[in-house]
């Protein structure tokens, strides 16, 4: 059996492999990569002071178990009124003229700056570099968020593309192309002359500053949304003319049907729509990654969201400001479950305000382990509510084993070794209490408490 199933895996893997090597720089994450975004905790509101803080406690208590990157989520070049807390801030056409209101701080070519009031260091012109510098400084890398297309207001001066003699913004703009839930872009035309100039020109800015990572939004929605599969190759593209490597990320609910141009295209991308801190919604992330898990691999990641732990919605998005409301139970299950599927792990909670489920979550190293170095995540059967995921350590110790229960009650469940692909007599260890705790020949077997997980790692004797 357990050569059959060796034999299965090659055949699989086999299968899904040109997917893989189509991307032109698979080590660019070569591992999910992990580190925190400050979109759950401030939403479209965060500032420069509270980006430094995250990424201070990452450097003090987090990067040594592999947490690296900080990244800045969408509109940091929106001009709130201090203290303000609205999630997809709009303009508004000025009556007057039919001007942009607020103004949003941009270079002469249109390509958008940080708010200097929340981004102080940002003044002069200097753009992300400082804050970019101060976090390289820590040992981290740094990244943002950026939207698809060309800022209305860059359209409504008409600004020359840089890099693209006599074309200006209207040029390539597509006026019919609009997000819907943020007024402050329109799509780019690809079949224009300079429109991929205007991507090639936003690179070479991010890169300027120093930019490691970039989330960019409005790809894919639902069903009835376009996937932006243009833009999304123009950005990709504008990436490989850099002769310093970007992550990309893609958001966001991709369609599975998309999955190998995502898959050439970008380094992770996201599978579900917003998730937030309701058993609900992780419930429902089983079927999506279950589906998904086959496509993950050095360089490609389907992405679950970010982290739900800690104190989130400070400032918005979602409502009023709590500690996560994921019990303890809940919480391990959403980590055990974002481990043994391999998605990047980006914390949304904001760090300083930890506490010590928070801690406890992020700094197991051998729940960091399964979700960094093992390959062949699968979901093995859903019986009842009952869950079992597999993979296998990159070092081949370890056959790792994550065991679910979604029901209301406690449940017992059981699972041959056979279920497996294994045969023989095992250690068996708990990954969270990180200590053996029996041996197995013939199936493990557990009673597990309503809405909680066991994640195991079976040692062949």
């Amino acid at each position: 059996m357990c050569l059959l199933k060796n034999v299965l895996t090659l055949m699989f893997t086999a299968l899904f492999f040109p997917v893989f090597a189509q991307k032109n720089s698979p080590d660019v994450a070569p591992k999910p990569p992990m580190g925190w975004n400050s979109y759950n905790a401030f939403g479209a509101t965060v500032t420069e002071a509270e980006v430094r803080e995250n990424a201070e406690y990452i450097a003090k208590n987090l990067k040594k178990y592999g947490w690296n990157y900080v990244v800045i989520d969408f509109c940091w070049w929106y001009p709130h009124p201090p203290g303000g807390g609205q999630s997809n801030p709009p303009q508004f056409a000025n009556k007057f003229d039919g001007s942009l209101v607020p103004y949003f701080e941009m270079d002469e070519f249109g390509r958008l700056h940080p708010d200097v009031r929340r981004f102080p260091s940002s003044a002069g012109g200097k753009g992300f570099k400082p804050l970019a510098d101060y976090i390289h400084s820590l040992g981290l890398k740094f990244g943002i968020h950026v939207m698809r297309g060309i800022p209305r207001q860059a359209v409504w001066y008409n600004t020359p593309v840089m890099g693209a003699d006599g074309i200006k913004a209207k040029d390539i703009v597509d006026t019919t192309s609009v997000c819907p839930w943020l007024n402050n872009m329109w799509g780019v035309n690809m079949s224009k002359p300079g429109a991929q100039q205007w991507y090639n020109s936003i690179l070479k800015q991010y890169d300027s500053w120093g930019v490691d990572y970039i989330k960019l939004d409005d790809t894919d929605l639902n069903d009835k949304y376009p996937y932006r599969k243009e833009e999304v190759a123009a950005f990709h593209k504008a990436i490989q003319s850099l002769k310093n490597p970007i992550t990309l990320s893609l958001s966001l609910n991709m369609k599975f049907t998309n999955r190998d141009h995502a898959a050439e295209n970008s380094e992770l991308w996201r599978v579900s729509h917003d998730f937030w801190d309701e058993f609900k919604q992780l419930k429902e992330q089983f079927s999506i990654l279950a589906q998904w898990a086959p496509y993950s691999g050095p360089g490609n990641w389907p992405d679950a969201d970010m982290l739900q732990i800690g104190a989130i919605a400070k400032r918005g998005p979602v409502g009023k400001p709590r500690r996560s409301g994921f019990t303890p139970e809940e919480a391990r299950t959403h980590i055990t479950l974002w481990s043994i599927f391999r998605s990047p792990l980006m914390m949304g909670g904001n760090l300083p305000e930890n506490l010590a489920l928070e801690t406890e979550l992020m700094t197991n190293a051998e729940i960091i382990d399964i979700n960094q170095n093992s390959k062949n995540s699968r979901q093995v059967f859903r019986k009842d509510e009952m869950v079992c995921w597999a993979s296998e350590s990159l070092n081949g110790k370890f056959v790792n084993v994550a065991l679910f229960n979604l029901n209301d009650t406690e449940k017992k469940i059981t699972v041959l070794l056979s279920e497996l692909g294994l045969e023989g007599n095992y250690v068996v260890r708990d990954a969270w209490k990180k200590a053996s705790i029996g041996k197995a020949n013939k199936d493990i077997n557990y009673s597990i408490a309503p809405h909680a997980s066991i994640m195991l790692r079976l040692i062949k004797e």
